[in-house]
């Protein structure tokens, strides 16, 4: 009799166990561990790996940032169940991914994209206009897409990308050199809701590109025209448009006057804003923020990179 009630109580013990102490782990795990990890985790014991695979939320994110052989391997990931509702791809800096796995993943795996919200393609320098002509294709449910640091993107790329993916609101398209004032366009035709862009170093991009951003893409929070030299006061007078913008990062805008300034003032929500080596602007621009950004927490101005605090502003 005692031996068959120590059986029932640890029958008990272990569904308690299971119903309440494993998905109360699982949870801590979701939010501390990273996806690498976990992955770790899966060759510990085979209990482990069936607890670890049943919970999707753990499934959610595939990192393969600055893997080599990452083509095949996110070929392959894609290719097992638990991934089939992937929200996230990061392939930062990862070697070996060429248009043709975009291809393969289209062919092989269309199914486990269809949720992607996420994709990191930053320094990925093989992914051509054709690359994202197919992997835009695959995935109609993308909201950021990041493709930092590459030279092959043109505005075909672009044309892909806001025909294909309708719901985009963060893109960062830095180091994309040889982007024209036409992706703009395009841009602020299709991504109106649009909350963070990034520009950085598109050296080819003119005032008139520009000001159609800052005309339609009236919901940004978030801009980046670092190192971009070529814009003048025309174009960053408009950006007194933005009324959300918290985050502007001017460095290196070397035609912004005084006067331009001014107008970027009426940005009354503004907590970041970068003018380092805006050799123009004086203390009557800087005079101008202070007066008119009351909620900026962060300024950088000055050819050295003078950065202070505005919490006395």
């Amino acid at each position: 009799m005692k031996m068959e009630e120590e059986k029932v109580k640890a029958a008990e013990e272990e569904e308690t166990w299971s119903k309440e102490t494993v998905p109360k782990v699982i949870r801590i795990m979701s939010t501390r561990l990273s996806q690498r990890d976990i992955i770790s985790l899966l060759l510990v014991s085979p209990w482990l790996h069936r607890t670890l695979v049943s919970y999707p939320s753990l499934w959610l994110v595939i990192d393969l940032r600055e893997m080599n052989n990452a083509g095949n391997r996110l070929v392959a990931a894609l290719s097992i169940p638990r991934y089939r509702h992937v929200r996230e791809i990061n392939l930062e800096f990862a070697q070996d991914i060429e248009d043709r796995h975009l291809e393969l993943l289209k062919t092989k795996c269309l199914g486990s994209l269809q949720d992607l919200e996420s994709l990191n393609l930053n320094g990925c320098q093989k992914i051509s206009d054709k690359g994202i002509e197919i992997i835009s294709s695959t995935c109609p449910e993308l909201k950021v897409f990041s493709i930092y640091w590459n030279v092959r993107v043109t505005d075909i790329g672009i044309q892909h990308l806001v025909k294909n993916c309708k719901h985009i609101i963060d893109l960062n398209l830095s180091g994309c050199k040889n982007l024209l004032d036409k992706s703009l366009q395009l841009i602020a035709d299709n991504y109106q809701e649009l909350e963070s862009l990034n520009l950085t170093r598109c050296v080819k991009l003119t005032d008139g590109g520009l000001q159609k951003i800052l005309i339609k893409c009236s919901s940004l929070r978030s801009l980046n025209l670092y190192a971009l030299s070529g814009f003048t006061d025309e174009a960053y007078k408009k950006i007194s448009l933005l009324a959300h913008l918290k985050f502007l990062d001017l460095c290196g805008a070397q035609n912004l006057s005084d006067e331009g300034l001014a107008c970027i003032a009426k940005c009354k929500n503004l907590v970041s804003l970068n003018l380092t080596w805006c050799v123009r602007i004086t203390d009557v621009g800087v005079m101008a923020i202070a007066e008119g950004c009351s909620s900026l927490e962060f300024l950088s101005s000055g050819a050295e990179m003078n950065c202070c605090s505005c919490s006395h502003i």
